[in-house]
């Protein structure tokens, strides 16, 4: 049991794991701003212009009557389609997608740059410098 233990410590603190606990802690931060970006900024105004129309109440009732609002159709137990709520869904995916290309983009590009660069020029070794002295010498004679 203590083997199992240690080996658990150890995979657990592999830099693998712990960035990719680190991600998914920034990757909840971040779709909670993709969820106000979209629901906040991106949909009033495209609801505007469709004549004041809020896609998170757009749904096709299945069983249970009509109802005004999807939240009514909810409280009464309507059996419904959510159909507006995807189209949400759907622009908030393509957001993060996008967000995501450009992220990715943007370190494979500072990683070209990096390879790119040429690499410092290593000193000569000691037995080079004797030879160019030697040969400085043998110049001067």
């Amino acid at each position: 049991m203590n083997q199992l233990l240690e080996e658990f410590k150890k995979f657990a603190m592999r830099g693998s794991v712990v960035d990719l606990a680190v991600g998914v802690v920034i990757g909840a931060a971040f779709t909670a701003i993709v969820n106000s970006l979209v629901n906040d900024v991106i949909m009033p105004p495209i609801g505007l212009l469709l004549g004041g129309i809020d896609f998170s109440n757009f749904f096709l009732t299945l069983k249970g009557g009509s109802h005004p609002t999807l939240d009514a159709a909810k409280t009464a137990g309507a059996v419904t389609i959510n159909y507006g709520l995807f189209l949400n869904a759907i622009i908030k995916f393509v957001i993060v997608a996008f967000a995501i290309f450009v992220v990715v983009k943007q370190i494979n590009r500072l990683k070209q740059k990096e390879e790119a660069a040429p690499a410092p020029a290593a000193p000569p070794s000691k037995e080079v410098e004797v030879l160019t002295e030697i040969r400085e010498i043998l110049k001067q004679r």
